[in-house]
């Protein structure tokens, strides 16, 4: 592909990725309560959704989409129940632990269930790429070598952003040294993953 097609193509998931959403919220709300050194099987979840979303577009298979849509339907609310579970967790979640580390019951499993259903059940992200890179880059011309190139790009973008976000709630959850601030930390974050469980349910 060319560059500049890649440049405009990388620019646009800048901003859709970049600004806060239902997945954006979860990751955040995550590390903020748990740490940053078992996210990374919901991190990795994340970015092979979207890498789904974007082959479904390159590929012409956005009837799959259509056609099975009562899987994703499913999905979507296995992933919203889980999410709602992570809420509650946090809300209840013990604050006298030792040296600062909180207790990490989910297996990495689980946390890469709830990366792919926030990934797949999020409607910011299935338009991005079904409705609105088709008006970006001309899917109909975009070969295999097109489509590995368009995928690394949107790894490397993903990552950017991720990375930042995880580091910018990391140095936060590294101030919450009392026992008050880290259950006032647990009940945002608490409350942030119950808000992008919510945005995920009601669109």
């Amino acid at each position: 592909m060319e560059l500049t097609s890649l440049l405009i193509f990388a620019g646009a998931l800048f901003v859709a990725a970049g600004s806060p959403g239902p997945s954006i919220a979860a990751l955040v709300a995550r590390v903020i309560s748990k740490g940053f050194r078992d996210v990374l099987p919901f991190l990795a979840a994340m970015w092979i959704g979207e890498a789904i979303w974007l082959s479904l577009a390159v590929f012409g298979l956005a009837f799959v989409a259509q056609t099975f849509h009562v899987a994703f339907v499913i999905v979507k609310w296995a992933g919203v129940a889980y999410l709602a579970y992570l809420a509650w967790k946090m809300w209840t979640a013990p604050v006298a632990v030792r040296d600062g580390d909180m207790p990490r019951e989910d297996t990495p499993f689980r946390l890469f269930f709830a990366g792919m259903a926030v990934t797949l059940g999020n409607p910011k992200i299935m338009m991005f790429y079904l409705a609105l890179l088709p008006t970006i880059i001309d899917l109909a011309s975009v070969t295999l070598v097109g489509w590995l190139e368009l995928t690394l790009t949107m790894a490397v973008v993903l990552i950017a952003i991720d990375a930042v976000w995880v580091i910018a709630a990391a140095q936060a959850r590294k101030l919450l040294k009392s026992q008050r601030a880290m259950k006032i930390a647990n009940r945002v974050s608490a409350t942030t993953m119950a808000g992008a469980a919510a945005a995920i349910a009601t669109r």
